[in-house]
């Protein structure tokens, strides 16, 4: 979710960022890929030398690189398991940079995909993707909410065609350490309330002494990052911290996936020792 101020020259950096290193995973990291993704960097277009931000570093990031394919690895198998079932509605609060629409139309054009993000960022995504060729197909829905001014995202999705009746698959990464604990609690409220059958995939970060020894220094490199960046991470939750926030919320459902489930899942058999960092987990919840 953006978490800067409305803009139209460009996207959210943090959004950017996790665009390049998935095209970085496709550039510098050996097949099998674990997603491959460089539509992403097309929108971006970044100058020339992107490649050789500190940011972009291959062996200095590969964990963080590897952490956000694995994720969205992990949520693309999640949604095309549930459109398979029947659930016709994916919503993606603060979509940034998501290209499943883009790189998985034969999925996403039998279901509606709703991108919820900053009016700016997404004028400018807008655009963007008309420029590429790709267009606004009708049944992807920009949905722009002005977060900061505190507008409903849920009503914004129902003026969008969103429908409440139905079950939905419902994404949100990266989001949940620039909010407050309360406000991560309210939105799970709110989506606990989802038509029966729906299906929540949060991230979240955990503690610091929870995290392997040798991830610690990129975590902290991070938060003094965002923080001096004026989006600092404020909240982190263990595993049952938040187990217990959404079954609290009324969720029927709550499961715990690691970080290094995803490792074991998508990076066991690799020859060249990419593996995500840990820090980051997944609820994943049902209603």
């Amino acid at each position: 979710m953006a978490t800067t101020g409305e803009q139209t020259d460009g996207p959210d950096s943090t959004a950017e960022r996790v665009a390049l290193w998935r095209a970085m995973h496709v550039q510098v990291d050996a097949p099998p890929h674990v997603l491959v993704d460089e539509i992403g960097l097309h929108l971006a277009a970044p100058d020339e030398g992107w490649r050789t931000r500190p940011d972009m570093d291959p062996a200095g990031t590969s964990g963080f690189r590897a952490a956000v394919v694995a994720r969205a690895r992990f949520i693309e198998e999640l949604v095309c398991e549930q459109a398979r079932r029947g659930v016709v509605q994916y919503v993606i609060l603060g979509a940034g940079l998501d290209t499943f629409a883009q790189r998985r139309p034969e999925i996403a054009s039998h279901i509606r995909v709703f991108e919820v993000d900053q009016p700016g960022p997404q004028a400018w995504k807008r655009k963007r993707l008309i420029e590429l060729g790709f267009g606004i197909p009708d049944w992807l829905r920009l949905v722009p909410v002005d977060f900061e001014a505190s507008e409903s995202w849920s009503e914004q999705l129902a003026a969008a065609g969103f429908d409440a009746r139905l079950p939905a698959v419902v994404v949100s990464t990266g989001v949940t350490m620039y909010l407050t604990k309360d406000a991560t609690a309210a939105t799970l409220r709110q989506l606990a309330g989802l038509a029966a059958g729906s299906t929540l995939a949060m991230t979240f970060l955990l503690p610091t002494h929870l995290l392997d020894d040798a991830d610690r220094p990129g975590l902290q490199a991070s938060e003094s990052g965002a923080r001096a960046a004026g989006t600092p991470f404020i909240s982190f939750y263990t595993p049952q911290e938040m187990l217990a926030l959404a079954r609290d919320a009324g969720f029927e459902g709550a499961q715990h996936v690691a970080g290094t489930a995803l490792a074991e899942r998508y990076f066991a058999d690799r020859s060249d020792g990419l593996r995500p960092s840990s820090g980051e987990d997944l609820l994943v919840a049902t209603t």
